[in-house]
């Protein structure tokens, strides 16, 4: 065990919280709701991933399962983020992607946005 299972089931739990909630918004973009998911959902699961590879002692060695319902979660996130933006996504990045991106920005909006193209720049 990693110490972190409790943490990750939790935000695990969440996710599936969030998605059964979620209701598409009837006139796209949910700005607020999407950097709710962004901040409190991606930036949750990406930083206890960082915190478990930076933190004290050696890097923690995720267990499968452990992983798997961390990237799950960071995944649902991502996915409800898009929704807010009326886009339909199957999200599948790694937390180590995602983690890469936003120590490179230090914005957790800015991440998802680089990662999901939502909302376009262009736009």
């Amino acid at each position: 065990m990693t110490g972190y299972e409790a943490r990750i089931a939790e935000l695990a739990e969440q996710a599936r919280r969030d998605r059964e909630a979620f209701e598409p918004p009837e006139d796209p973009p949910a700005e607020k709701a999407a950097l709710e998911y962004a901040r409190d959902g991606i930036g949750a699961a990406v930083g206890l991933y960082i915190e478990a590879r930076t933190g004290d002692g050696s890097p923690v060695a995720f267990e499968p399962v452990e992983f798997a319902m961390l990237e799950r979660a960071l995944n649902d996130w991502i996915e409800l983020y898009t929704a807010c933006y009326g886009v339909e996504m199957d999200a599948e990045f790694t937390v180590r992607e995602v983690a890469e991106v936003l120590v490179d920005t230090h914005d957790i909006r800015e991440t998802a946005m680089l990662l999901t193209g939502v909302p376009s720049r262009t736009g």
